[in-house]
């Protein structure tokens, strides 16, 4: 059975109780937040490409046993101004809008003077971040959308440049226990400079114990802090990331040859093309990677290398006898992301693709320690356990070689309770065939081996691992997936796996369409 990843979906904002075979634990009490896009036409018009489409917005809440689902279309300014005109007319990454043909002059002059300096979209669909005690819908943009996190209605719009000068933020923040967030955006070309910078958003009861304001809703962002800025290797081409790593002391940030062009940018309305052809992959360039002190602020002196790669997601990094040893999933080239043109997906459900290029599950290992007095051609690490290197190329410059864990893994989530700390499980999508993928593995990072769990004509989202209270190991808990169902006469249903066997233990069956979805949140009840 194929599945038509171009239909448009219907929100259902009712709460529907699911029908629940197998037993859910007990303990299990919160909600389970995904956020995907939903609309792929309006009107007359469609996308082009699938992470373009208006974000609709899931909720799985879990109480005694008992699952409730709801979803509703996330009310972005985007979503209004097209469902309004009936066609699209705000443009995203993969899709120019053009003002509809009958329009006069003005309007389409105007038009071209918004796409010279773009104000970005405030379609929020590839993830949740978590502000103080408020929750946001995002994309990539300097826009983010409050939402409420039980009805999943839409809230105000926040614009990060209010607080901060960054014209994209990523969408994949770190927490640590005492409720603080720490995300990276890029400045561009602001004062004459083009800078990455790491910020800080405190707990909600730092930023109250601080506030002169007391009692008063400040919005989290008011109280925003720059830990650290990273100027860019090229003022009008920054690179392009989705993700970066944290350990207890330092930021891990990659800087890879997949870059922005800025004055292509500037100039892709008038020349009929989207802003995704302006992201330029240089493979004969070398990856920087920076190591960040999170105490100072400031970059470690030894300069780290790599070959060219495309990483969209780290999956964790800790610290080890004198090295920072991080994971991501890394690509050899950019195809992942024509693979999600809406033309190329129907032609991909059904077949194999050629042109795909599997992701590697990669570690990478950086010696915090200086080279001084250490041979040019020696290899820093001196860990047993990986075969990643880091080689003396001169004076404060190391060549990084990561070992290869795995291929054909993404969309990588670990018990977040030992992020930044070594880690031994990981859960994802299994993607050797497709980056659409059909089966869900739990990777043991010390035997290398993959559990897999998958059932026919059924397409599994991003696996999300949740502890159980007082857990007695680190994959003590349950793994939840929304489950995509195109099985005839069966329902779509919410997946409750066995954090150790990977087997079921209950699924909730929800009488309505699921769709296939980006990233998601857990929130325990009493958040």
């Amino acid at each position: 059975m194929a599945t038509d990843f171009s239909k448009n979906a219907e929100e259902r904002p009712e709460p529907l109780q699911a029908e629940v075979k197998g037993s859910i634990p007990s303990w299990l009490q919160g909600t389970l937040l995904r956020n995907g896009p939903g609309i792929f036409s309006v009107g007359d018009t469609s996308y082009d490409h699938w992470f373009d489409g208006m974000a609709i917005m899931h909720s799985f809440a879990f109480k005694d046993g008992e699952v409730t689902h709801r979803s509703r279309f996330l009310r972005s300014d985007t979503y209004k101004a097209n469902m309004a005109a009936n066609r699209i007319v705000v443009s995203e990454m993969g899709t120019m809008a053009y003002p509809d043909p009958s329009k006069n002059f003005i309007f389409k002059a105007i038009t071209f003077l918004n796409h010279t300096v773009p104000d970005f979209t405030d379609n929020g669909a590839s993830n949740f971040i978590k502000y103080g005690n408020d929750y946001f819908a995002t994309s990539e943009t300097n826009y983010i959308r409050k939402i409420d996190p039980v009805t999943l209605e839409t809230q105000d719009k926040v614009d990060y440049m209010k607080y901060l000068p960054v014209n994209l933020v990523s969408s994949h923040p770190h927490y640590d226990k005492e409720g603080n967030t720490y995300n990276m955006g890029t400045s561009i070309a602001e004062k004459g400079k083009t800078k990455y910078m790491l910020f800080k958003v405190p707990a909600a009861a730092a930023a109250a114990a601080s506030e002169k304001d007391k009692g008063k809703d400040v919005p989290a962002l008011k109280n925003v802090e720059v830990i650290c800025t990273v100027p860019c290797r090229s003022l009008l081409t920054p690179s392009y990331y989705h993700s970066f790593g944290m350990t207890e002391n330092y930021f891990i940030f990659i800087e890879q040859p997949f870059k922005l062009d800025i004055l292509k940018m500037a100039t892709a309305y008038m020349r009929g093309v989207n802003w995704a052809s302006c992201l330029k992959f240089s493979p004969e360039e070398n990856t920087l990677i920076h190591l960040i002190d999170r105490n100072t602020g400031k970059e470690v002196e030894t300069k780290y290398y790599t070959g060219a790669m495309v990483v969209y997601h780290h999956v964790n990094a800790f610290e080890d006898n004198g090295h920072v040893i991080f994971d991501v999933i890394a690509y050899n080239d950019t195809s992942l992301y024509e693979m999600f043109y809406l033309s190329k997906l129907k032609e991909n459900t059904t077949s194999h693709d050629d042109s795909y290029s599997k992701p590697g599950y990669r570690r990478f290992a950086l010696p915090v320690q200086s080279d001084k007095g250490v041979a040019v051609g020696e290899d820093l690490v001196k860990l047993k356990y990986t075969t990643a290197s880091a080689v003396k190329e001169k004076e404060g410059k190391l060549m990084c070689q990561a070992e290869v864990l795995y291929e054909g893994f993404e969309l990588p989530r670990i018990n977040y309770d030992f992020n930044g700390k070594k880690h031994r499980f990981v859960y994802g999508s299994c993607v050797e065939e497709s980056a659409l993928s059909k089966q869900i593995g739990k990777f043991d990072t010390e035997t290398k081996e993959m559990v897999y769990w998958s059932e026919d004509n059924c397409w599994p989202s991003e696996p999300m691992f949740i502890p159980r209270p007082n857990a007695e190991s680190e994959d003590d808990g349950v793994v939840l997936t929304s489950v995509i169902n195109s099985n005839p006469d069966q329902s779509s249903f919410i997946l409750v796996l066995d954090g150790k066997t990977f087997k079921e233990v209950a699924r909730a069956c929800v009488n309505t369409t699921l769709h296939k979805d980006m990233h998601g949140f857990f929130i325990p009840h009493g958040n």
